[in-house]
């Protein structure tokens, strides 16, 4: 069974994270924010390169452009999160952040027709991401007690699916009414000058003792090899990556606005704003109605059926022709990305000692951030040889014939269980 019944489950998701801890709060709000401004210079980016190139693969090379740099300062970032002050690096991070967007609002305003200025641009943003990123997840487990995260996680990913909807609606709309990315850009920059002051807020975070006094190689390495033999938090990676890379369309999304649905420049520019934001504004429910959750203990069997589900929800989008539709499917996607990343978040925060927290968010980053760019890349590629439809189904189904060989190369995954965690 997924459950214990004990009473009936609260619905709602929890909030005493948000009630009784301030730091967390502050956290709370601020990447909500950010997170706004970076999701509409994410559609803005999208717009932009399509309408230069006409071309989804031209779109897909965004997400390849980001990925080496997620790679390399991903891994050491995490290394450097366990051994400097967190919130030192999540501040940094910020502040790196907001430049990138500068430079993309300054190519905007200036009527930059290289795409290659975008692909340097937002390379620069995937980098500052992957070095902050894991400090700010590493900074959850110590200003959240044990008996809280799963409901922290909960609200954490709330805060991202909020951008993730909002984000993607305003900048549409933003850049429909205005016919300017450059609009997308400017909010974005200003967005992050909130996650500054977040980080600068929060108390010291040194480094925990038995972590490695400086980053670098060696202990970049050891942090992989604690991962040897934790076959559970393997797979949670690998399942994680065969969603990602195979089942994640939003590369398409500006051709398919154009083809499937869009009859003008606003018109598309509003629907690739809708495509985007769907699957968030589903991720961003199955948050809010998360209260449940909290009482699934079987959590590798939650991970293995919520990634099928995602599989299957994008295989029938790439189907239907019907707007609605298309946005219902998406919705049920986000949701069941949202509900796997819960459980696997939690997961990988109670197996893993403190010291080595860092540098697992840092590899944890590689693989959330890195999958999606993959599959970027994955479906522009696809659909420069067969089409945005057989890009889309081929990739959901791709996902559920994945996610069946995985569970099949490590059965014992299905019967983790949290009351009696194994790595």
């Amino acid at each position: 069974m997924l459950c214990q019944s004990v009473g009936v489950p609260k619905l709602l998701l929890d909030l005493t994270p948000l009630r009784q801890i301030p730091a967390y709060r502050r956290l709370f709000t601020a990447v909500s924010i950010s997170n706004i401004g970076q999701q509409m210079a994410a559609v803005a980016v999208g717009i932009q390169v399509y309408d230069i190139t006409k071309s989804s693969f031209a779109v897909g090379m965004v997400g390849l452009s980001q990925l080496l740099p997620l790679i390399l300062l991903g891994l050491f970032g995490g290394a450097m999160s366990d051994s400097y002050d967190r919130r030192m690096i999540g501040f940094i991070s910020a502040v790196g952040m907001a430049g990138s967007s500068v430079l993309l609002l300054i190519q905007a305003v200036q009527g930059n027709q290289q795409v290659w200025l975008l692909y340097l641009f937002v390379a620069m943003s995937s980098g500052f991401f992957a070095i902050g990123n894991p400090a700010r997840q590493a900074i959850i487990p110590r200003i959240v007690p044990t008996e809280q995260l799963q409901a922290a996680n909960s609200l954490s990913f709330l805060t991202w699916n909020i951008g993730f909807t909002l984000g993607p609606l305003l900048g549409g709309a933003l850049i429909g009414i205005t016919g300017d990315v450059s609009v997308a850009y400017a909010v974005d920059a200003l967005a992050f000058t909130v996650m500054m002051w977040a980080m600068w807020t929060l108390p010291k975070l040194p480094p925990m003792a038995g972590a490695p006094a400086k980053p670098n190689l060696s202990s970049v390495k050891e942090g992989l090899r604690f991962l040897k033999g934790k076959r559970n938090i393997q797979t949670t990676f690998y399942l994680d990556l065969a969603a990602m890379i195979f089942g994640m369309p939003r590369a398409l999304f500006p051709a398919i606005a154009l083809l499937w649905y869009g009859d003008s420049a606003v018109s598309t520019a509003y629907i690739v704003g809708l495509l985007t934001a769907a699957p968030a504004f589903g991720a961003a429910l199955s948050a809010i109605f998360s209260g449940p959750l909290q009482r699934i203990y079987m959590h590798g069997t939650a991970i293995v059926w919520s990634i099928v589900g995602w599989g299957a929800a994008i295989t029938a989008f790439g189907f239907t022709r019907n707007l609605y539709l298309a946005l219902f499917f998406l919705a049920v996607a986000g949701a069941a990305d949202n509900i796997s990343a819960i459980f696997r978040t939690t997961m990988l925060q109670i197996v893993i000692p403190d010291e080595y927290r860092g540098r697992l968010q840092g590899l944890f980053t590689v693989v959330v951030a890195g999958g999606p760019r993959l599959g970027d890349f994955e479906a522009g590629s696809v659909a420069a040889v067969g089409g945005e439809e057989f890009s889309v189904v081929s990739g959901g189904l791709a996902c559920i014939v994945f996610t069946y060989a995985i569970v099949r190369w490590h059965k014992p995954f299905m019967k983790y269980d949290s009351r009696a965690p194994v790595a």
